[in-house]
């Protein structure tokens, strides 16, 4: 299985997002169904280990939260840009959460993410974009701001690659308190 955890999003939310697709000759939008924000990439790993890792994160706890998505940027390697995606608002609950999340996987034998986490939702792959129209894009946006958004749980999500863009399905929610 192929796993990661983060937080799915009101459909309110991902419609607002989803007014930004558009404007940049060359990105691939990803389909609000798949908005999310990732606090995780696990990747695959065997049945056994996903059982672990479950109970791990239903152990985890943390308390419910509010953030706000706002701005836009990107990532790049190797000089180009790859991924366009909304921020969000310095949130020292999130930071948190997701360091739980981190404590918990640890606990679960996973190795400790070497990333630094910076917490965003992706709303386009760049790969053939033209590099002038994502800044003017960026530059174009970076005022966006969405409702804030009531956070009451945790996800484990699975990933399946699919034929236009991967498949995310809610494998197990953990409340917070």
């Amino acid at each position: 299985m192929r796993l990661f955890v983060g937080l799915d999003l009101p459909w309110e939310t991902k419609q607002r997002l989803a007014v930004l697709a558009g404007g940049i000759p060359g990105a691939r939008w990803v389909p609000p169904e798949n908005y999310h924000l990732t606090l995780r990439f696990i990747g695959e790993v065997a049945r056994y280990q996903a059982q672990e890792i479950d109970l791990a994160l239903a152990a985890s706890g943390g308390k419910r939260f509010t953030l706000t998505l706002a701005g836009l940027g990107t990532f790049a390697k190797g000089g180009r840009e790859t991924q366009l995606w909304v921020g969000v608002a310095r949130n020292a609950a999130l930071e948190h959460v997701q360091g739980k999340v981190e404590q918990a996987l640890r606990r679960a034998g996973l190795a400790p993410e070497r990333r630094r986490f910076v917490p965003h939702v992706t709303v386009a792959r760049l790969d053939n974009a033209v590099p002038g129209k994502v800044a003017e894009f960026v530059q174009g946006h970076n005022l966006f701001r969405a409702a804030p958004i009531e956070v009451g749980q945790v996800c484990l999500f699975s990933s399946r690659l699919g034929k236009e863009a991967s498949v995310y399905e809610v494998e197990v929610e953990y409340p917070l308190g």
